[in-house]
């Protein structure tokens, strides 16, 4: 009776019996539990070994990536993260294709990196997949906007204000400021369009910068809300709570800071943060290529391959109407905020300290005896005057 273990040599047709073989203790018949066929040359050279399975891998893999183009990711990974750049397998995948002439798959090179333990896991992290992405049709369709702040080495706190083509994530505009105010806003989407063009519509978040409808108390437009009506472009403002609406141009900002604290020398003026983020700009628009656009494209190249849109809206299809109520003053004047300068208006002494009431369409502009309803004055307020004078002629001088 053989016991568990065992195994049988012959000569031709060597196998291996593992198990029991044999009678049991209650007489009963014991069957193998495997035969396995083995070399009878590799048991006389390797004994036991050769009942082990071997190792099925071929012993060349042409299909393989080649050491050095293996070295070659993994050194573009390193340099691009250095310098505060996106080093995801996409951009790696475009920079090896362009300046080395290697072409890699996106799973190849992600598997390379992972390997090398370059990729940190995040499985809680929300996949991509679930959002729905939006972009415009056409360049200068929509522009994004947006402001970030940025400390300098003196401890001075600065803001950076951005111009975002939304269809090709072209940085229209990118400066750097003491304090975002709503001037330096107009002021820089005027520097965008002479460059540019105008575009069809803007999308901002809800800040007063670029909009005073949130405000509360009398909500009237903005100098930006103005000028943005005058020239005919459709303002567009995100929903509270739904941060991904302006995800392009918020995302576009964190690349942007990630890049400026890669920088060996920090700016210290804003001169100095001034001449990094035009050589950010550069390299953004023209060398670092876009995920979200067609082929891997730079924002340069998408922006200049379509045909671009412009302001197409009738400013007299969109008013801003409002009531509000005033008294006139001993002088004979009540007052009005338009586009953030306050105008005087004259309706007369004889008035002086009646209720009235102000109908505003926009820039024209009624004032009605609040208990009587009379009209006491109807005008079109010039925005460039602090005083809109009755009309009439000049009474007698006094004494």
């Amino acid at each position: 009776m053989l016991t568990g273990g065992a195994h049988l040599v012959p000569a031709a047709g060597l196998g291996r019996v593992e198990g029991l073989v044999g009678l049991g203790e209650n007489g009963r018949q014991l069957r193998p539990v495997r035969v396995a066929a083995v070399d009878p040359q590799g048991y006389r050279y390797g004994g036991d070994a050769a009942f082990e399975p071997r190792s099925r891998r071929p012993h060349t893999s042409p299909r393989a990536t080649p050491p050095h183009t293996v070295e070659l990711v993994t050194r573009l990974r390193k340099q691009l993260a250095e310098v505060g750049l996106d080093a995801g397998a996409d951009t790696i995948g475009w920079h090896l294709t362009h300046h080395h002439q290697v072409t890699l798959s996106r799973a190849t090179i992600h598997r390379i990196l992972t390997a090398h333990g370059a990729v940190v896991p995040e499985p809680g992290k929300r996949p991509k997949s679930s959002y729905i992405r939006f972009a415009a049709e056409q360049p200068n369709e929509t522009w994004q906007s947006d402001f970030t702040h940025y400390r300098l080495t003196t401890g001075a706190d600065t803001e950076i204000i951005t111009w975002l083509d939304h269809h090709s994530r072209l940085a229209l505009h990118v400066s750097a400021h003491a304090r975002i105010t709503g001037p330096i806003e107009l002021t820089t989407f005027g520097q965008a369009a002479a460059q540019h063009g105008y575009p069809a519509s803007t999308l901002t978040d809800n800040s007063m910068v670029y909009t005073t409808r949130f405000a509360g108390g009398r909500g009237g437009r903005n100098h930006v809300e103005h000028e943005l009506h005058r020239l005919g472009i459709v303002q567009k403002n995100s929903r509270p709570n739904h941060p991904t609406t302006c995800g392009k141009v918020e995302r576009f900002q964190q690349t942007m800071k990630n890049w400026l604290r890669a920088q060996p020398a920090q700016p210290a003026t804003l001169t100095d943060l001034q001449a990094l983020l035009d050589t950010f700009i550069d390299a953004h628009n023209t060398r670092r290529p876009h995920r979200s656009l067609p082929q891997r494209a730079t924002p340069a190249t998408a922006y200049t391959t379509r045909p671009k849109t412009g302001s197409s809206a009738d400013p007299d299809r969109d008013t801003r109407d409002r009531v509000r109520t005033d008294k006139i003053d001993h002088t004979g004047c009540v007052t009005l905020r338009l586009g953030g300068r306050l105008h005087y208006i004259g309706v007369g002494r004889t008035h002086a300290r009646t209720h009235v009431l102000h109908l505003v369409q926009d820039l024209h502009v009624r004032v009605i005896d609040a208990v009587t309803g009379e009209l006491l004055r109807e005008l079109t307020i010039d925005p460039t005057r602090d005083y809109q004078p009755t009309g009439r002629p000049p009474g007698p001088a006094r004494r």
